[in-house]
């Protein structure tokens, strides 16, 4: 397929269902992309199709499942999309597009030759519980457990919204920008593995009504 240059070609790309319950339009909303009027469109549609069914497949439909209805905050980047946020990273916190190849620019494979993508999402059935306890580990080490083609995980303040990728090469890793703030593991330590249902038990007990 090649990159939309109408809005016919651009809507038959949003059409394409990546997997039971998502749509490629469902990631290409940028807050960057319409203030900076950058159109966030695919170079590749293919490679960013392939990388994104992996995603949805993956990760994201195993959570929904689950958990209940997760919301896209963002995900797919275009690479011009992405390097104005990455020269304005004070006000839109983009990292270079190197570092986004297959993470949230989806049609770009990484240094080594590997697929990703990478989304931001709420999970809303966390919401109550998150902002009764503050304890965004819950949800962490939930999905560690239990969506094992997680490749790495970032939480945020804000409705402990995270990024979560599917990668080729997936590392396991989890951080965070919430209190308490850094790595809560990665393969190098002991916690990577086992079981950590302890940890998320009062969560899960909440989801009764699901």
């Amino acid at each position: 397929m090649k990159s939309p240059k109408t809005v016919k070609s651009l809507e038959e790309l949003g059409r394409i269902q990546l997997s039971k319950s998502f749509f490629m339009r469902d990631f290409l909303h940028s807050e960057i992309s319409q203030i900076e009027r950058i159109p966030n469109i695919p170079d590749n549609p293919d490679l960013a199709i392939e990388a994104g069914s992996a995603l949805c497949e993956n990760v994201l439909e195993p959570i929904q499942d689950a958990l209940g209805r997760i919301c896209i905050r963002s995900a797919y980047r275009s690479c011009a999309v992405n390097e104005k946020g990455a020269e304005n990273r004070n006000q839109y916190s983009c990292s270079s597009n190197e570092s986004n190849y297959a993470g949230h620019i989806w049609d770009m494979k990484d240094s080594d030759g590997y697929l990703g993508a990478t989304a931001c999402i709420v999970v809303t059935s966390f919401l109550p519980y998150y902002e009764k306890t503050g304890d965004w580990q819950a949800l962490a080490w939930w999905i560690h457990d239990n969506v094992p083609a997680y490749s790495s995980i970032c939480f945020f303040p804000k409705l402990a919204a995270f990024n979560i990728s599917w990668h080729q090469s997936p590392i396991k890793r989890i951080d965070s920008y919430v209190i308490p703030r850094g790595c809560l593991t990665k393969p190098e330590m002991e916690n990577n593995t086992g079981d950590h249902s302890d940890l998320y038990k009062g969560y899960v007990k909440s989801l009764t009504h699901l």
